[in-house]
């Protein structure tokens, strides 16, 4: 019988144990490989989670940005009117990217009988188309003459384009009428009654600044009243509009603008239109605003000036104008404007005065002294109609030695309307205006006019 040895005996549980160490080895080797299997696992399917959420998200927003767009069409397809709209682009195609373009204007038509005392006043001037004082005839046979005239000429229209550049608000505008006068042979009453556009305003603004044309700012448009004819009073307003840098800051405003002469000749009439001035005109403007209305102060420096081959002849003008609005509770206010000074003339009631007048060399310039206003009523009866009554005078100091006798010393008016508005926008008015001019030498004239007119502003 063969006996294992020792060594024989030993193998087997050397193997065991051997194999008993290391099953927890390979055991624990294989837990840790699965382990990161199963969170490399995990972190795919969180990704793959987290991608298809944000292209839910995703196809969620196109449906919601294609659906808006669909409303859009639609609506521009068929509006609430029933209208089509004129386009679905830009209209500032050219422009800055957030500009807003705008416009409106007014169709008026006008039609007046005028009657005058001293002469007729000349067909197709201006003063047939609008109360003109410096056209009164004075000095004619003491019989009477009566007109009637019709026209559109008024009728205006504006463009405008706002924007908002870097935090700077910018505005660029550009006003149009008809009062340009004919445009061709056929331009008559006669026939097509044509007419050509007039420039009006065209200015831009960028903050505080303004560069171009438009209202002086010795003028003060706030307060002119609410009048059927072109203007109204006239000979009492400052009434300019003209190329001008001006730069405003709350209430002050201040202004260099076009530095043109009108001068009359030694013992003359004739007026001399003379744009040799070196010093642009410098005028200043303080506002006050408030519910109860507002009130204005300007005034005005410059330079007088005609060259000609022979001689350099030069002035100095000045001059100040008060002006406002006062409400009286809520069916009345009164408008005004008081203005003064020498050298200005050109600033009031369209040239009605010359701003000076030359010496018998025609080497200096005697400036034409001014004081000129007018104030006004109105009273809104009912929503519908409202009424204007105003009174407006203007004087000159001539100094007859230089200007002779036939220069006007005096003009005055007096108006008096009712405007009906049967439904917004739409205006009927009728005014009735009596207007008187002298001259120097004592002659006079007087007009008498019904001025009628239907306004429709868009």
């Amino acid at each position: 019988m063969h006996t294992p040895t020792t060594t024989g005996r030993r193998a087997p549980l050397a193997i065991a144990l051997f194999v008993a160490l290391l099953a927890p080895g390979l055991a624990f080797a294989q837990s840790a490989k699965e382990q990161e299997l199963e969170a490399r696992i995990a972190q795919l399917e969180a990704q793959v989670q987290a991608l298809i959420g944000a292209q839910q998200q995703q196809q969620a927003t196109i449906v919601d940005t294609r659906a808006q767009l669909d409303q859009v069409k639609v609506a521009q397809a068929a509006p609430a009117d029933g209208k089509p709209h004129i386009q679905s682009t830009p209209i500032l195609s050219a422009g800055n990217p957030d500009g807003r373009f705008s416009y409106g204007g007014f169709i008026k038509v006008d039609a007046m009988v005028t009657g005058t005392n001293a002469g007729e006043i000349a067909d197709g001037s201006a003063g047939r188309m609008f109360y003109l004082p410096s056209a009164i005839p004075v000095g004619g046979a003491d019989e009477s003459h009566v007109d009637t005239d019709t026209h559109a000429q008024f009728s205006r229209f504006w463009f405008a384009a706002d924007g908002d550049m870097q935090g700077h608000k910018t505005r660029a505008y550009l006003e149009f009428d008809l009062f340009g006068g004919g445009s061709n042979q056929l331009g008559n009453e006669a026939a097509t009654n044509t007419h050509a556009l007039t420039l009006r305003q065209a200015y831009v603004t960028w903050d505080k600044w303004l560069a171009g044309q438009t209202w002086s700012n010795f003028q003060d448009v706030a307060a002119l009243p609410d009048a059927v004819d072109f203007v109204g009073p006239t000979e009492g307003t400052t009434f300019v509009r003209q190329a001008q840098l001006r730069y405003t800051s709350g209430p002050f405003s201040v202004a260099l603008e076009n530095p043109q002469t009108v001068l009359t000749g030694y013992r003359s009439t004739t007026r001399i239109n003379s744009d040799d001035g070196g010093m642009p005109d410098i005028t200043a403007r303080w506002t006050q605003k408030g519910d109860w209305g507002h009130v204005s102060i300007a005034g005005l420096a410059r330079q007088l000036r005609h060259d000609t081959a022979a001689t350099s002849a030069s002035g100095s003008g000045f001059g100040v104008s008060v002006s406002g609005k006062y409400n009286i509770g809520t069916h009345d206010d009164i408008r005004y404007m008081l203005t003064g000074g020498q050298g200005i003339g050109r600033y009031v009631g369209f040239a009605l005065g010359a701003d000076g007048a030359l010496d018998a060399t025609g080497a200096d310039i005697d400036g034409t002294g001014v004081l000129a206003g007018f104030v006004a009523w109105r009273h809104v009866f009912d929503p519908k109609l409202r009424g204007n009554l105003m009174v407006s005078r203007a004087q000159f100091d001539n100094d007859t030695d230089w200007t002779g006798f036939g220069v006007t010393e005096s003009a005055q008016s007096i108006h008096a309307n009712l405007i009906y508005s049967p439904f917004p926008k739409l205006d009927i008015g009728a005014e009735l205006i009596w207007g008187n001019r002298e001259v120097e030498s004592g002659a006079d004239g007087d007009l008498r006019r019904l001025h009628t007119s239907v306004k429709y502003s868009f």
